[in-house]
């Protein structure tokens, strides 16, 4: 059986959603491709927050948007993602389309620098109240690794305990799901409209 590509699905899902000059948050740079394929989405007039609490990370990223000519696109924070709150200004809270999260740890970094369930709970608590009527919010977990698997129940719990009325949940596992296979969840904001 093929795998699928959470990270595809999570791309393609998001690239159905944004729109050119859109706000949207990176909340995990990493190695900066989610950062890159944000701001290509949102153009040279949209704005892309990113966060890491890596300055290996932070400067990976600068690279590759510098590389590709979107550099102008980021405003990036050496913060943990549970900042968003009060390094977002507060005029665009209620304003971002579309966040993004990717747990775990750095790709070819220090395997023992991982996101931790508070920050990820306290970072998603923050991007449910300052993303946008009808925004999306998408996050790939990895039980896979050292403390992966207790973050991933925590969200798993944390997205059954979500306001039905507000949002929309679904989970996504790969054609080879199993204990340690990566999970993509993507929360969608319904408008106070419906």
């Amino acid at each position: 059986m093929q795998r699928i590509s959470l990270l595809k699905i999570a791309h393609n899902t998001l690239k159905e959603h944004i729109k050119i000059n859109d706000i949207v948050i990176d909340a995990t740079m990493g190695n900066g491709h989610d950062t890159l394929f944000l701001a290509q989405q949102v153009g040279p007039m949209g704005r892309v927050f990113g966060f890491d609490i890596q300055q290996a990370a932070i400067e990976s990223t600068i690279d590759r948007l510098k590389t590709n000519s979107y550099l102008n696109t980021l405003i990036s924070f050496h913060a943990s993602h549970e900042a968003m709150a009060e390094k977002i200004p507060l005029p665009l809270h209620g304003k971002i389309s579309a966040i993004m999260f990717n747990l775990g740890y750095l790709p070819g970094g220090d395997k023992s620098i991982i996101t931790s369930i508070c920050s990820s709970i306290n970072a998603l608590n923050t991007a449910c109240s300052i993303i946008s009527e009808r925004g999306i919010i998408t996050l790939i977990a990895y039980p896979g690794h050292s403390g992966g698997d207790l973050e991933t129940v925590e969200i798993k719990t944390w997205c059954n305990q979500l306001n039905k009325n507000q949002f929309q949940v679904d989970i996504i596992t790969s054609a080879v799901a199993n204990e340690t296979a990566p999970i993509l969840f993507v929360i969608r904001k319904h408008s106070n409209n419906n």
